[in-house]
């Protein structure tokens, strides 16, 4: 650690699977404000654009490639990371899904810092991790929770009335 001048960064999120869905066209245009996002949407939508010309099949979700937005989520936090001051640019840096399970589709942030420091590494992973915590609504994604007592209550107090 200390040799390589970085620390890493392992960890996930967990996406309420259910959130997930194809990005429709006023999604898709809202996105494009993103500078971070343009590139990537401008080309994937060319990409997919291509594909769907040469399979000649009805439109349909089973028959056409669209963009989804776990996708387009994993775009954006890649290049996010990409142009973050304090992440090292030289050592591996990937935003990838894990295996879904009953806490939902993790997203995985792995990448390394420009610090070896742990109070400077642990204030620029939850800088990070604050971040995404506040945009993944932007994406029509939610983060997955188990539910807490109060839930809980608060649910039952609906079914009571």
């Amino acid at each position: 650690m200390s040799a390589s001048g970085g620390r890493r960064i392992k960890r996930s999120i967990n996406i309420d699977a259910t959130s997930i869905h194809f990005l429709d066209d006023d999604e898709k245009q809202r996105l494009l404000t993103a500078q971070l996002l343009k590139p990537y949407l401008t080309s994937r939508h060319q990409e997919i654009d291509e594909w769907n010309k040469q399979l000649d099949a009805p439109e349909s979700a089973l028959n056409h490639r669209r963009m989804t937005n776990i996708g387009t989520f994993r775009a954006y936090l890649n290049e996010y990371l990409r142009y973050h001051p304090r992440i090292r640019k030289d050592m591996t840096l990937m935003v990838r899904q894990l295996a879904p399970d009953d806490h939902g589709l993790p997203i995985e942030i792995y990448a390394f810092t420009n610090t070896v420091v742990w109070l400077e590494y642990e204030s620029i992973q939850a800088d990070i991790f604050d971040h995404i915590f506040a945009v993944v609504e932007e994406f029509g994604l939610r983060i997955h929770q188990t539910p807490t007592g109060s839930d809980i209550r608060a649910l039952s107090g609906t079914l009571r009335h």
